[in-house]
């Protein structure tokens, strides 16, 4: 055995996703591995659904059976021990009360983003699963990061973002009684405006300019595995929203061309 490798040595941080593979690699669980790197952290995975598609569209989707799902996780849990998980895409009912369990479980420090519908317009969850995201796996989350599509729907009305932000992602926060990350890039104007909200009425802001001329498929996953990935070092939530912000940031600034657009640079 090298020498090297007699000397105890410490593991790096752990983080698991739950989410739906991309065939084109841009968001999912393609994305989380890609960004749990970036972080220092080693990246386990649980898929739930297979999905044919790129940054233009979605056109077919396989889901998981729910026991599958788990019995991934379980299996991770058994020898790496994750220190956080996030979940992406969770597609049926069945998947999201099996995950829901699963965190109740094993008392995960989890971050949900609630993925409901693609850019292009394609469902990524059903509507009877969204019942069940609101009353079984948002409670258990550490932290919840809606779009402000998303956020609406959560909330049974129109969110607008903007100036209203933080008085929006309060309110989901007070209603859920979990932290919400409400984010604003589905918003109007050049400012965009992430907000961080606590239920006890905290709220902390991250303000960007919007970037031209890049494809923003897979942002959200992107921060969501980013924070997921910081909460894995021991960072509080706070910090490890910040660092997150900054590094998606950097990654739409100096962004890769790649088939024919800017992506997001990983």
């Amino acid at each position: 055995m090298p020498k090297h490798l007699t000397k105890p040595q410490k593991s790096i941080a752990v983080a698991l996703s739950i989410a739906g593979s991309d065939s084109g690699a841009g968001a999912g669980i393609q994305v989380d591995l890609l960004t749990f790197a970036a972080q220092g952290v080693y990246g386990t995975t649980a898929i739930t659904c297979l999905t044919a598609q790129n940054p233009q569209g979605v056109s077919a989707v396989h889901a998981a059976p729910a026991a599958f799902v788990i019995e991934q996780c379980e299996q991770v849990c058994r020898y790496y021990a994750p220190q956080a998980l996030k979940t992406g895409m969770l597609f049926n009912q069945g998947i999201v009360e099996a995950v829901a369990d699963f965190i109740r479980k094993n008392k995960i420090t989890a971050v949900v983003d609630p993925v409901m519908v693609a850019t292009s317009g394609a469902t990524l969850l059903t509507d009877e699963a969204v019942a069940s995201l609101k009353s079984q796996l948002i409670p258990l989350a550490t932290l919840v990061t809606p779009n402000l599509d998303e956020a609406a729907i959560l909330l049974g009305r129109p969110v607008k973002g903007g100036d209203q932000c933080e008085a929006e992602a309060l309110a989901l926060a007070q209603i859920y009684r979990v932290p919400f990350l409400l984010k604003g890039g589905h918003g109007q104007g050049q400012l965009l405006v992430d907000t961080l909200a606590w239920p006890d009425g905290r709220t902390a802001k991250f303000t960007a300019s919007r970037i031209e001329k890049i494809d923003t498929h897979g942002s959200g996953c992107t921060l969501s595995a980013a924070i997921t990935a910081r909460l894995a070092l021991g960072e509080d939530l706070l910090t490890a929203v910040k660092a997150a912000h900054t590094y998606l940031q950097k990654g739409m600034q100096n962004p890769l061309f790649v088939g024919g657009s800017n992506q997001i640079r990983h």
